[in-house]
């Protein structure tokens, strides 16, 4: 309860936003198994799940790192552009799922067009806001930490930034997959396709990075040399998942 309280003093607005995006995940999961939906080929309801949890973690990360800034005020109109952007677009998918109806690359009428459009559009945004977020870290002094966790929070950002921009390759592919379309056979949940290249794989371990990288500093390396030097090796594999899936193989196949 300590750390919830914490949690919520540093930044209220994404504390809250994190938290109905965690209850928002849990009711999805039960309509999977109590009303489960097939689309192609998968439950529809995995995608806003996925999402919710997502946005959660992100949500739920960025206040936590937030209590290390000097001035919360400094952040407070990215905080507002993350919740409705976000919002935004976990609320579409889920909309879309409950239908059994396509949320991305859905060019199926004009009005799909825009909203797929419209989610292109609030990914940017937000990601734009995260990493005003991310720069914060780097132009103000942080003395209340260790310089390795201070600097993993810095790579976090950034390898945020860069693979959730690289969901606009997804956008120019108009699917998951290279070399096929969305549907096709995949893992479970997940659904990463199995018989192509997938670029949802380097685009969720590069964005999570943002938690990956300030974990591993602050309870394992506890060495800025060390945190340098994963933060280089977490780079190179997400590139090397991301160049595997381009080049259409499958990282996982069978």
């Amino acid at each position: 309860m300590e750390f919830i309280e914490t949690l919520k003093e540093r930044n209220t607005l994404l504390f809250w936003f994190g938290l109905v995006n965690l209850i928002t995940a849990v009711i999805l999961i039960l309509f999977s198994f109590f009303r489960p939906i097939d689309f192609a080929g998968t439950n529809a309801w995995y995608k806003p799940i996925k999402f919710a949890l997502s946005t959660s973690i992100l949500a739920l990360s960025i206040a936590w790192y937030s209590g290390y800034l000097p001035n919360i005020k400094d952040i407070n109109v990215a905080n507002w552009i993350i919740v409705i952007t976000l919002a935004f677009e976990v609320l579409y998918i889920t909309w879309q799922a409950s239908k059994g109806q396509a949320s991305h690359y859905n060019q199926s009428s004009a009005f799909y067009s825009f909203m797929f459009s419209m989610m292109a559009l609030a990914a940017a945004v937000a990601t734009i806001a995260i990493g005003y977020i991310g720069i914060k870290f780097s132009i103000h002094p942080i003395d209340s930490i260790p310089s390795y966790y201070l600097w993993a929070i810095r790579f976090g950002f950034i390898l945020f930034v860069i693979f959730s921009f690289e969901g606009f390759v997804m956008g120019a592919n108009m699917s998951h997959p290279i070399g096929s379309e969305d549907g096709g056979k995949g893992l479970p949940f997940l659904n990463w396709s199995v018989s192509h290249g997938d670029l949802r794989i380097a685009h969720l371990i590069g964005m999570h990075a943002l938690q990956v990288l300030p974990i591993l500093a602050l309870y394992l390396l506890k060495n800025t040399k060390l945190t340098f030097i994963m933060a280089l090796i977490y780079t190179l594999l997400a590139l090397f998942i991301l160049i595997t899936a381009l080049r259409g193989n499958a990282l996982l196949k069978f």
